[in-house]
């Protein structure tokens, strides 16, 4: 580590791993933005590593190469299509961050994080923020779970700080590779809430009429047993599903599965005020995930003052406490029963509702969550929940 990190008062970061900036695709995107903007009105200077023109199921992403984005200087780096692009990327990101002498190089997911060694060989000070346990997740092949895995065990064993999302996160790290981990957090800001207009007239909705899932649909979020679990629910209520087709066989399996069941409404991938409209006006939002990170969606959800139904993972239950209600991950009678539950019962609801916002942005916060990144590109091994109390013990 540079000796004279710790007093610096502007550090030189770079940012590797994410897709682009701008961006409205969520989840590392949206952390990456909000860390980068904000440490850049700190009044440090980032450079955010941008992957290059790619094309997902027909649509052209960052086609427009940005130099710059509201102070976060861009460099946009080649990533071909198929199961390399991401080696490529962060091999030639590396690369160039080695040459730039950045005082801190912030590998974001887990792919990117196999070319820790290669930075740590020139001694760059590296910290690796792992969102999730990507290899696990169900659209991978053989080859690319090897290679996330290769990413997991690099960023535990070599970098200067390890970062996860969660306490079981951690425990993982330290029983496979011995090593400790950090935990981090995602920040949500407490949004303006908005009357069901678009929505209405799109779709039908209104508020309380229908029981909200948005974010990507995959078969880790557990959709399937959501449409399954709804069918057998005794309500004029909608199930909303928003988000895109990005894995088709699934999002067949899910439309197949909703076949004859009128209550049950695809929207596709969403954005803006239509997003927000929809978080505003959701009688229930349902996230039945067999894997997370942390869910931006939640937290999202929970700022908007949502009523919350999740799977039991520790990803969500730790981001939740008593202000939502829990079924176990993949029980479809367990789920059913909540949804009835909470169905038959608006003043449990309402009463979720009241809390959930208030609870939501005081503790997930993103100007905390860039203090403490910043606190660990300096050197200071603390966790987020330390800078949490720190604030609240200081007002």
């Amino acid at each position: 580590m540079k000796k004279d990190l710790a007093s610096k008062k502007s550090l030189n970061i770079a940012i590797i791993g994410h897709k682009r900036i701008p961006s409205n695709e969520g989840g590392i995107e949206k952390g990456v933005e909000e860390h980068a903007v904000r440490m850049v009105a700190l009044g440090h200077k980032v450079t955010a590593y941008n992957r290059g023109s790619d094309n997902i199921n027909g649509k052209e992403f960052n086609s427009e190469k940005l130099k710059e984005y509201k102070g976060v200087k861009i460099v946009t780096i080649p990533n071909p299509n198929g199961g390399i692009g991401v080696l490529i990327y962060s091999f030639l990101a590396t690369w160039h961050a080695i040459f730039k002498r950045y005082d801190v190089v912030s590998y974001r997911a887990s792919g990117p994080c196999v070319m820790i060694v290669l930075a740590k060989l020139f001694g760059l000070r590296v910290v690796a923020s792992i969102h999730g346990f990507d290899s696990q997740r169900d659209k991978w092949g053989r080859f690319a779970k090897w290679y996330l895995e290769k990413g997991e065990k690099f960023a535990a064993r070599y970098a200067d700080a390890c970062l996860v999302l969660s306490e079981r996160m951690k425990q993982y790290i330290r029983d496979k590779y011995h090593k400790e981990a950090l935990c981090f957090a995602n920040g949500v800001d407490k949004p303006v809430k908005h009357d069901a207009v678009l929505i209405k007239d799109k779709w039908g909705l209104e508020k309380d009429s229908y029981i909200l899932s948005l974010g990507r649909v995959e078969p880790e979020k557990g959709l399937h047993y959501l449409v399954e679990a709804f069918r057998s629910c005794k309500t004029d209520k909608k199930l909303v599903i928003a988000g895109g087709d990005s894995n088709h066989a699934y999002y067949k399996k899910l439309t197949d599965m909703a076949q004859g069941d009128y209550r049950i409404i695809f929207v596709g991938q969403v954005q803006g005020q239509t997003t927000a409209e929809l978080y505003s006006n959701a009688y229930v939002f349902a996230l039945p995930s067999n894997l997370e990170g942390m869910a931006n969606t939640l937290l999202e959800s929970m700022s908007y003052g949502c009523c919350d139904l999740v799977s039991d993972i520790a990803e969500n239950t730790e981001v939740v406490g008593d202000h939502a209600e829990v079924f176990p991950k993949g029980d479809v009678p367990a789920l059913r029963e909540k949804l009835q539950y909470l169905l038959d019962n608006p003043s449990v609801v309402e009463d979720y509702k009241s809390k959930s916002s208030d609870y939501i942005t005081s503790k997930y916060n993103w100007d905390l969550a860039v203090e403490q990144m910043l606190r660990i590109y300096r050197g200071e091994m603390v966790e987020y929940n330390t800078v949490w109390k720190e604030r609240e013990n200081a007002k």
